[in-house]
């Protein structure tokens, strides 16, 4: 840790502490080279992988826009707030801990499905409908067949 006064690399930890939320540490120090103390504080950066689209675009992950995109498909539907608050965290958990950079819109989309399925079957329609861009009714009735197998599995 660099001396904020002097600028010199050497530096001595003389006391820390958790913060009372817990999600940070202070640190007393000293520098070796002026004897001034100063304060560091430090918190895990939690950081989500960008989003490649379909044309190739990249942008940050935005959980609101998820969480509107799940609440188009949940409108009207009987499933509590935080029932997709917790679906939202799982999917920003799973991306998370795949430590990847970068992941597709089309792989967020799958775990939005996987999400719906377990909330309720019409969203998952709803939202299949879009993110497959179904052109008929056939392509309907494949999402529901595919979505009656699995529950039977």
């Amino acid at each position: 840790m660099k001396c904020p006064f002097c600028h010199n690399t050497d530096t001595q930890v003389i006391d820390s502490r958790t913060s009372e939320e817990g999600d940070s540490i202070r640190r007393r120090r000293r520098c070796a080279a002026c004897e001034r103390r100063f304060t560091t504080y430090e918190r895990a950066e939690l950081v989500m992988p960008a989003v490649v689209k379909r044309n190739g675009t990249r942008m940050e992950f935005d959980s609101t826009r998820l969480r509107a995109s799940m609440g188009i498909a949940l409108r009207k539907r009987p499933v509590h707030m935080s029932a997709v608050d917790a679906a939202v965290a799982r999917i920003e958990e799973k991306l998370q801990l795949s430590a990847q950079r970068e992941v597709t819109s089309e792989h967020i989309g799958v775990l939005v499905m996987n999400e719906l399925l377990k909330l309720d079957q019409v969203a998952y329609v709803r939202f299949a409908s879009v993110y497959k861009s179904f052109k008929d009714i056939r392509e309907f009735v494949h999402a529901i067949d595919e979505m009656s197998d699995s529950e039977s599995t």
